[in-house]
């Protein structure tokens, strides 16, 4: 099953299930997060399609990102995407990157929704997208067991971490994790998707999905999701550990190959085909999980000066 935000035609946001080309919608007021925390959410569906409910053509609304995120922890799943960055810079990767999948916290609410313009960060003039998949927790839980992780998993979506690399290369010598570089925007989307659906792709630590983004049409980046090296269930394992994990929480893979701009310019800066600029169109999918679609809108330029300048 696909579960959706929608706004419909009044301005009221619904959320549904999308049935090739009707939504069927939840009563007004109950939220993605609210069908979480009432347990499985496949069943909610079932219960919904075979009741009597509420049809809106898919056409007549604008689909946002399905729900609001608790919390984002942004993984290192694709240690190649680490590897290649490094070799161009010979810095070998840490090798306590192979111990546990670390991760950082990132801004819930810069989400946007899954076609939205993106605006690039105040004074910054190398933004960047990341190619992403999420996983959205289900059911809360501690100290889970790997074995035990993905029954904690509601869905997937696509997910994209936008970044301003000058931003985020003038902070991270200060030893505290990104901030300012990747606080503008994150869009997760287009739906929540239930994992019955992706089982049929099942390889090696996830499933075999291409993923690939598009900038103005050029294909820039593709992928496939089973190269990960750290599994969800890792990734749930770890970021669980010693406190709890809610409904609602989000939690991001990490870059896939080749998934972002800042990887071709250190790989090829001869050949580099230049940073997002406002106009550009980014698309970034994921096979049968769904297309993210936005046009980069310029940074806004009355951002304050701090008191000493900067």
């Amino acid at each position: 099953m696909r579960f959706t935000t929608c706004r419909t035609g009044n301005g009221e946001l619904r959320a549904g299930i999308v049935d090739g080309s009707n939504v069927h919608a939840f009563a007004a007021g109950i939220t993605v997060i609210d069908l979480l925390e009432r347990g499985d959410l496949s069943e909610q569906g079932r219960r919904l399609v075979e009741s009597s409910h509420e049809t809106i053509a898919l056409a007549d609304v604008e689909v946002r990102s399905p729900l609001q995120p608790r919390s984002i922890r942004d993984c290192a799943g694709f240690l190649q995407h680490l590897r290649n960055l490094s070799e161009a810079v010979d810095m070998p990767v840490d090798d306590r990157h192979e111990l546990f999948p670390p991760f950082y916290f990132t801004n819930p609410n810069a989400r946007l929704g899954p076609y939205d313009d993106v605006p690039i960060a105040p004074n910054s003039t190398q933004f960047d997208f990341e190619l992403e998949i999420a996983a959205v927790i289900g059911t809360a839980g501690s100290d889970i067991r790997p074995g035990d992780a993905e029954a904690h998993i509601a869905g997937y979506m696509v997910f994209c971490d936008w970044s301003a690399r000058d931003l985020q290369l003038h902070e991270m010598p200060l030893r505290l994790g990104p901030a300012k570089g990747k606080d503008t925007a994150n869009t997760i989307g287009p739906y929540l998707v239930t994992p019955d659906e992706l089982e049929p792709y099942r390889s090696r630590k996830a499933f075999d999905l291409e993923m690939t983004a598009h900038v103005n049409d050029e294909l820039v980046s593709r992928g496939r999701m089973n190269t990960i090296d750290w599994g969800f269930s890792d990734m749930i394992a770890y970021a669980s550990r010693g406190t709890e994990l809610r409904a609602g929480d989000v939690i991001g893979s990490g870059t896939v190959e080749t998934g972002c701009l800042f990887e071709h310019f250190v790989l090829d800066p001869d050949r580099f085909r230049g940073w997002l600029q406002p106009g550009d169109v980014v698309r970034l999918a994921v096979e049968h999980i769904g297309e993210l679609r936005h046009r980069i809108a310029s940074a806004p330029s009355d951002a304050p000066r701090l008191t000493s300048g900067y």
